[in-house]
């Protein structure tokens, strides 16, 4: 059996494990071990000796410190009630509009992201928030979860982002850049959702009636709660790609920063303390678990070939670098429907990534290209977590919302998938969208 053959075997097994809802991570060390055993002739000594190596390569890994110390601001966000104050300090300016206080929960859910880091944080903290005022409103069922729902996607738009991370210890590529290279695409994926809720507005008044209008003093008062929170994350992004510390120092900076934030403003007890550490750490062990298992299958694949045979394959049939990043991104959104965006990163960057990297896309060079694509992979990844059957933010938020059917759930986040998709389209017929940042301050 070729290689292809056989990697496609091991992914079959993998889907397989996932439909009887073995873990994802569990799922791919079984279906990468197995593989193993079969490409050294069904000798169990090879894999075992690879085993005695393969936890620590990993887990050794400095950059990996990054992760948890991101989730841990997001923790400290989450329990010390800093998410109320984005809502307020957004809402302050924009809610006395006609579906203003949706307008100011995408807002807020982009102010969250910018330190949290996940997707799913991000839209069950923001639920917890916005509904109640949503419901006060009198917003429709359909808007108000299909806006939390897509909001909680810029949790892993704005950086700090826990994909872009591992796509950059994935690829070796600077996580500075990719935070800076995100900005944009996540800014402009926010202001895509503003306009959605805009459309359904004017085109329905009674699904999205405007809130009060706030006094000045207010809206002043709500920016200097706020400010604090937007200091951090300029600390962090500015310092990261500025060289005034690294990574991991940023983090644990914000990650400080954050603590103490919520502390003072009375937000953040000691069961609030506990819980973030708790939070954190079964967070962090979800994510180096499932790290371990795509590390066990990537061993497997390289064994195999697949990666390099596919590369080789793709330069050498002919087809159009365009016809390949959208098959790419088809992929994607089919992978979408049965698992989790950071399983998609660890399972297909080993395999597309050399693909994307032997093509050439408008003349663009090596780090460009790394860049550009990793921004692609992450929106197209994102919409993965509300289009159907899985997707989890349209979950957690009709949880919370139990008065809304699912089914209007889904309904309500199909205007707002379609601003993905031309935001993703636009990103793909010009690349510069996502690389003016890195050139620009990479200049200076």
């Amino acid at each position: 059996m070729s290689g292809i053959g056989i990697g496609f075997l091991m992914f079959a097994v993998l889907l397989v494990l996932m439909v009887i809802r073995i873990p994802i991570g569990i799922s791919m060390f079984i279906a990468g071990a197995g593989g193993y055993v079969y490409l050294t002739g069904g000798n169990w000594a090879p894999l075992m000796a690879s085993l005695k190596n393969l936890a620590y390569a990993r887990l050794s890994n400095y950059d990996l410190v990054v992760i948890p110390l991101f989730l841990l601001m997001g923790q400290f966000a989450t329990h010390g009630g800093l998410s109320r104050s984005l809502f307020r300090f957004v809402s302050a300016f924009i809610g006395h509009r006609r579906g203003g206080v949706a307008m100011a929960a995408v807002g807020a859910c982009a102010g969250f992201g910018a330190i949290c880091g996940s997707s799913l944080a991000t839209a069950a903290t923001m639920g917890q928030v916005v509904l109640p005022e949503l419901r006060r409103y009198g917003y429709a069922g359909s808007l108000a979860t299909g806006a939390l729902a897509a909001g909680g996607t810029l949790g892993i738009m704005i950086p700090p982002s826990v994909p872009l991370i591992i796509y950059a210890i994935l690829t070796q590529e600077s996580i500075g850049k990719l935070f800076m290279a995100a900005v944009i695409p996540g800014l402009l994926a926010m202001i895509g959702y503003m306009i959605v809720i805009q459309l359904i507005v004017r085109w329905k008044p009674d699904m999205g009636p405007a809130g009060a209008r706030a006094p000045w003093p207010d809206r002043i008062k709500a920016l200097i709660q706020v400010g604090p929170v937007l200091a951090v994350f300029f600390i962090v992004i500015v310092g990261i790609y500025a060289g005034w510390a690294t990574p991991t120092e940023a983090a644990a900076i914000g990650a400080a920063a954050c603590g103490i934030i919520a502390v003072v403003s009375g937000g953040l007890r000691w069961k609030g303390l506990l819980g973030s550490a708790l939070g954190t750490a079964q967070a962090t062990a979800m994510i180096y678990l499932v790290l371990l298992g795509a590390d066990m299958l990537n061993v497997s694949l390289a064994l195999s070939q697949m990666p390099a045979e596919l590369a080789s394959w793709v330069q050498h049939s002919g087809l159009s670098p365009f016809l390949v990043i959208v098959s790419i991104l088809l992929v994607y959104i089919f992978l979408g429907c049965v698992m989790d965006s950071l399983a998609m990163i660890l399972l297909t960057i080993p395999i597309f990534y050399p693909m994307v990297m032997g093509l050439d896309f408008y003349g663009m060079s090596h780090d460009d290209k790394s860049i550009w694509f990793g921004i692609l992979a992450l929106m197209v990844v994102e919409i993965g977590l509300v289009h159907p059957p899985v997707g989890m933010n349209v979950y957690i938020i009709n949880r919370m919302a139990r008065d809304v059917p699912l089914t209007d759930t889904f309904k309500g986040v199909v205007p707002f998938l379609a601003s993905d998709f031309i935001r993703i389209a636009a990103l793909v017929l010009f690349p510069g969208i996502s690389l003016v940042l890195v050139r620009t301050f990479g200049a200076l």
